[in-house]
């Protein structure tokens, strides 16, 4: 990667900032909010640092949900027409590594009752994907040929990135992955939900992975305007590794992740209610820089 490098690590070091403005046509009260807006530390990845702002000010509560995602929450009382969140970050990003058991790696490895504990709700149905015999057959169709657990992974990736279409407008946050599989169409939470679902009708565990992306101002790859998801598989011998089949490329050092869990209804970045009857418009700014 081109820029500066920490050099006693080998990492890259970047600092993010996401900016969420919500315009209300009318005054609202009781705006409750979950954030997932703070990265941990993940496999080639450590935080340096974060901070999270809320306006009109208010009262965060911070702990940690069932998957490990750093999470904030918290309440407006009082009357307002605007909110904004803001979040600022620091992290630095390992090159990825793969051993060569995890290139080579086989199905026989989820045969361990340990794995199949660790990854049990990766296999799962979930809110927005069902394991369908659509899915499934469409996962042999792709995968047949394979043997390793990386290679079945790539080449649903690929066939992904090759038959759907990236077009924003024609999905939403609540769109199915059955529904995505249908049109062939979405961007990137929608490829994520079905190359999330297809490996799951195989037994590979899969998860969902929320965050950014560095591009160096160049937007080489889709997704880089925004957040953006991809897929995350457990490789034999190895962990979790993120394919991203919105641009057919493994997760690298680009890639800085915030949440993970079993699809985007985990990790939404800003998720909430709020009493009124006013509509809502909404802006979002992403910058990430190179450090």
């Amino acid at each position: 990667m081109n820029g500066s490098e920490d050099r006693e690590s080998g990492g890259s070091k970047f600092s993010v900032r996401h900016r969420s403005e919500f315009l209300y046509s009318d005054w609202i009260i009781g705006n409750a909010n979950t954030l997932h807006l703070e990265p941990r530390d993940f496999l080639f990845q450590k935080t340096l640092g974060s901070v999270v702002k809320v306006l009109p000010a208010t009262r965060l509560i911070r702990f940690s949900d069932l998957f490990g995602n750093i999470t904030h929450v918290y309440e407006i009382a009082t009357q307002h027409k605007r909110m904004v969140v803001e979040s600022q970050l620091k992290v630095i990003n390992l090159p990825l590594y793969i051993p060569n058991e995890g290139y080579s790696g086989g199905m026989d490895f989820y045969n361990s009752p340990e794995i199949k504990d660790r990854c049990w709700e990766y296999l799962q149905d979930s809110r927005s994907i069902t394991l369908s015999p659509d899915l499934w057959k469409q996962a042999v169709d792709v995968t047949h040929s394979e043997d390793a657990v990386f290679e079945k992974a790539a080449a649903i990736m690929r066939w992904i990135n090759a038959e759907f279409s990236y077009e924003p407008g024609v999905t939403d946050a609540e769109t199915h992955a059955n529904t995505s599989f249908e049109l062939r169409k979405g961007v990137c939470q929608d490829f994520a939900h079905v190359m999330l679902g297809m490996c799951r009708t195989l037994g590979i565990p899969a998860r969902y992975a929320s965050g950014y992306i560095y591009t160096g101002g160049k937007n080489a790859l889709i997704g880089a305007q925004a957040s953006h998801a991809w897929c995350e598989i457990y490789l034999p011998e190895t962990g979790w590794i993120g394919f991203d089949p919105t641009n057919a490329v493994l997760a690298d050092d680009r890639y800085i992740k915030v949440a993970v869990g079993r699809d985007y209804e985990d990790v939404a970045p800003v998720r909430g209610a709020f009493r009124g009857v006013a509509s809502c418009t909404m802006n979002i700014e992403v910058s990430v820089e190179l450090q």
